[in-house]
């Protein structure tokens, strides 16, 4: 499985955010602009927290098999790798959702004297905020499932390693 990259992550919140700040000005050009639910930085939240909370297990419990510690319960593989691809998926749409409320938030910020638009700005902040926290998760939760590091060296054949 692949690691994820900084500069995928980076580059869908960027493209995001020009898309959607285009897509506000162009928007409010129009008529009305769509509102930032309060629930969107919730649920990220949320999200975040059940992250941390997988990461922080599967971390417990990957020390106490690696110490051999009695009673120690191992961690099934197929778990482990369900949670790292439920983590990397968590933090691709993170960063898109950041994005994406980051750059209403950036078009948002020159109406800041009209309290709807304002309490908007404040709500795609908080947005970005607890999608850059997933991200952050989720990059945890992926060092945590790191396999140790393999001898992949080729041996010539009839030799062992020592």
């Amino acid at each position: 499985m692949n690691q994820l990259r900084i500069r995928t992550l980076l580059g869908l919140f960027l493209g995001a955010g020009v898309v959607s700040w285009a897509g506000a000005r162009l928007w409010d050009s129009v008529g009305t602009l769509p509102g930032v639910p309060l629930a969107a930085p919730i649920v990220l939240a949320v999200i975040a927290a059940v992250l941390v909370a997988t990461a922080l297990s599967l971390r417990a419990r990957l020390r106490a098999q690696r110490e051999r510690q009695p009673g120690a319960k191992g961690v099934d593989p197929l778990m482990a790798a369900r949670a790292l691809v439920f983590g990397q998926a968590s933090a691709l749409v993170a960063a898109l959702i950041a994005g994406l409320y980051g750059g209403v938030g950036a078009f948002l910020l020159g109406s800041l004297d009209v309290p709807a638009r304002r309490d908007q700005a404040v709500y795609a902040g908080f947005s970005v905020v607890a999608g850059l926290l997933v991200i952050a998760a989720a990059l945890f939760l992926e060092r945590v499932c790191r396999l140790p590091e393999d001898d992949d060296t080729p041996h010539p054949p009839g030799t062992h390693p020592a």
